[in-house]
């Protein structure tokens, strides 16, 4: 059997439903509102950067402490149990770098913690 060449005449016409559109968008708008926040309660873009960045600092200060932990340990026994005088001296200095880092990193917050309010505004405040 031959099926029927469809003409233009044929085609059934296509009806638009008014209610799916209709529910479509009544469920937009009401999504939409669900997450909107207000404005009221976000804080200026300063007081939100500063937070972000501090828990970036604390969150890098973290890792650099246990790392520093990590590695210096590592440092100390090849320091301790080793009967190479080449590597009983690459530890030790190895062990000094990564002193003076985690001094330097912690240095760094006591600076941002501590210093800089004295600067507010441009302006000496001590």
């Amino acid at each position: 059997m031959r099926k029927k060449k469809l003409t233009p005449q044929s085609k059934p016409k296509k009806t638009v439903n008014w209610g799916r559109i209709l529910y479509m968008a009544f469920m937009v708008l009401t999504l939409s509102a669900m997450f909107v926040e207000p404005a009221f309660a976000a804080p200026t873009m300063w007081e939100k950067a500063k937070t972000i960045m501090q828990d970036v600092y604390n969150q890098i200060l973290l890792i650099s402490t246990i790392a520093a932990v990590v590695t210096a340990s590592v440092a100390l026994l090849l320091m301790n149990f080793s009967k190479s005088g080449k590597t009983v001296d690459e530890s030790r200095a190895w062990l000094k770098r990564i002193i003076i880092t985690w001094v330097i990193l912690n240095g760094l917050g006591f600076i941002m913690a501590y210093i800089t309010p004295f600067f507010t505004d441009g302006k000496w405040n001590g």
